[in-house]
């Protein structure tokens, strides 16, 4: 929010949005409201008097008071016929809205009972449930009298039924009418396909905005926008209120930053410790961590809170997965979806449960559920990736990688998954793209460098391939798969060998000793690596011999100059194999200066010894 807001305001509109939602049993959204409230408990309005407590009974005729009461009380406890039909004759604003939401309750409530089977979410089929609904509403809506509360609910039912563009259309209506319903935004952050339809958005100019922009910043992985957005409103006096740190640490866990996103769920836990909204998120980070007594200490906490809400469900389901009791997982995953057949976290989760389970085809519904759910969920779109790929079904993994890519193009997973599923369809040069794009970007797993290489080396450009390997050794600590860092070595080593750069082979040759599945092709490399530099060190000696002699041949048709030792200490390539041959050639030297000229000469003589570790015990 980059103009300062004044909280007395945004106070006033909160307390003010507190009612009406309450009016018209719009629970969650007076839950959060109130929330919001607290955080700014600082802030102080005057409360006697208030506007926003004298339009506790406004929107409700005299006559129609006593209806509507009645109407409101059958409602909080979810007997919605009841409540619709005491209110079907009201027509001031409160009771026709409850008329209307008590109806669309009952149809839901019926629809989700009567349903055959409960791993279908789609809604698009039961458009006969809402039939009659709908008609009221569009007819309604066209004659513009509709206010803001009754436009939300005729948004969630054209969202119901796929009507995107419409329902996007009329949730804008429902929040320029009503900019405190939250319900409304929520709706409409996930039609929201990318920032620059975002920007297009014809919104109010309301403090709200900006915590709507940051969530569907969020929504659609632009953490960086996200997290700006939410820090300025914490300096802005926002700082108190829960939601907006719970949005930062699943900020922060979508950019991985997993250590920083516990340490804010941790915090959250002290500061209101029986709530369960996002605990799921703070379950999967401590899945990702494999902290499992924190996680155990979660599931024993959520279940003394309530064990029948879809998040306590969910959170247990992790603690049994990271316990391997895939089977327990999956059942209380299956609890969380009889309680919220919508309930995202809980469908993906199944997912990847089925597939630990290695039932591929059940994973793909759980995946698919997701997708319909939330078409961004980008982990259900890699899941059916995968398990397309173990049924080698190729072409349907590369379209559902690819959808996974475009949700998180920075995320080195996706692109290392589509570069590999690009090589077995034989795309070399796109999948040789994803790999460089995922290295890039900064790889999550490690892997892209060596599949790069893997992948040149097997096209033949074995001189593309060694700096890649080369690049993939240099920080051997941080890769977890030693058997692709064995090959790397060995590749270079063989490389290097070829090349008679000995010294860099020897050093890989080396390395690859310390893995037992390769231990035997290093031994072989170091023998080879041995032979060749005693066959050049005695190739070396021979050549020095031969334009020794030469040189001799020369100086012997002139009288030597000076001392004899001085002539034989020039040359300092001698080796002593060599060393006999020049002394025959000197005529008339006593015994004691040939051992000297010897002796200075052996030790000048600058050709390196055969050291004994370059080769090497097959036992150490």
């Amino acid at each position: 929010m980059d103009p300062p807001v004044d909280l007395k305001v945004v106070k006033q509109d909160i307390l003010t949005g507190i009612v009406e939602c309450e009016k018209r049993c719009l629970m969650q959204c007076t839950k959060w409201l109130a929330e919001l409230n607290h955080g700014l408990s600082e802030t102080s309005v005057e409360l006697r008097g208030n506007t926003a407590f004298e339009n506790v009974h406004s929107g409700i005729d005299e006559s129609e008071y006593d209806s509507y009461m009645l109407a409101k009380s059958y409602f909080l406890v979810r007997e919605y016929d009841r409540s619709a039909f005491f209110t079907r004759n009201c027509l001031s604003p409160v009771p026709k809205f409850l008329h209307l939401y008590a109806t669309y309750m009952s149809k839901e409530k019926k629809r989700l009972d009567n349903m055959t089977d409960s791993s279908v979410v789609s809604s698009v089929s039961h458009a006969k449930d809402f039939s009659e609904l709908l008609s009221i509403l569009r007819t309604e809506h066209s004659q513009q009298s509709l206010d803001g509360y009754c436009l939300y609910l005729y948004g969630v039912i054209l969202k119901k039924l796929d009507l995107t563009d419409i329902a996007i259309r009329v949730f804008v209506e429902a929040i320029n009418a009503e900019p405190t319903l939250w319900s409304a935004w929520l709706e409409l952050a996930p039609l929201v396909n990318d920032k620059r339809m975002l920007e297009t958005l014809k919104l109010p100019n309301h403090w709200m905005k900006s915590i709507f922009e940051g969530y569907t910043y969020i929504e659609l992985f632009q953490n960086d926008e996200g997290i700006r957005i939410f820090e300025n409103l914490q300096k802005n006096g926002f700082g108190k209120c829960i939601f907006i740190p719970t949005l930062l640490a699943i900020a922060y866990s979508n950019k991985r930053d997993v250590d920083r996103s516990i340490d804010i769920f941790q915090h959250l836990q002290s500061v209101d410790p029986y709530r369960l909204d996002n605990l799921d998120s703070y379950s999967n980070l401590l899945f990702v961590k494999d902290m499992k007594t924190e996680m155990s200490h979660l599931a024993h906490k959520v279940v003394e809170i309530n064990k029948y809400s879809p998040e306590t469900c969910c959170v247990v389901g992790n603690y049994y997965s990271i316990r391997s009791d895939h089977y327990k997982a999956v059942m209380y995953f299956q609890r969380a979806l009889k309680l919220n057949p919508r309930y995202l976290s809980a469908w993906t989760l199944m997912g990847h449960e089925f597939m630990e389970m290695k039932n591929t085809n059940a994973a793909i519904q759980s995946y698919r559920q997701a997708v319909e759910v939330n078409k961004r969920d980008f982990r259900a779109w890699y899941g059916l990736g995968q398990a397309y790929e173990i049924l080698k079904m190729t072409f349907y993994s590369l379209y559902y990688y690819k959808a996974a890519q475009q949700l998180r193009p920075y995320d080195s997973r996706m692109l290392v998954a589509l570069g590999e599923t690009y090589e077995k369809l034989n795309k070399v040069a796109d999948a040789l793209k994803c790999y460089q794009k995922a290295y890039s970007v900064g790889d999550i797993e490690g892997v892209a460098l060596y599949s790069m290489a893997k992948l040149y080396e097997k096209q033949g450009e074995t001189e593309k391939a060694i700096p890649a390997f080369l690049k993939f050794c240099s920080d051997e600590k941080l890769i977890a798969d030693k058997a692709s860092l064995c090959h790397a070595y060995m590749t270079l080593g063989n490389y290097y060998e070829k090349i008679e750069d000995l010294d860099k082979a020897s050093y890989f040759a080396y390395k690859c000793l310390d893995y037992e599945e390769m231990k035997r092709e290093a031994e072989s490399l170091l023998k080879s690596i041995a032979n060749k530099r005693a066959l050049k060190a005695t190739t070396s000696a021979a050549a020095t011999a031969t334009s020794s002699g030469a040189r001799k041949s020369t100086e012997d048709e002139k009288p030597p100059e000076g001392d004899p030792a001085d002539t034989y200490g020039e040359d300092m390539e001698m080796d002593e194999t060599n060393l006999s041959k020049r002394i025959e050639v000197v005529m008339g030297e006593e015994e004691e200066e040939e051992d000297a000229g010897n002796s200075e000469l052996a030790e000048s003589s600058g050709m390196p010894e055969f050291h004994m570790e370059d080769t090497y015990d097959v036992n150490e």
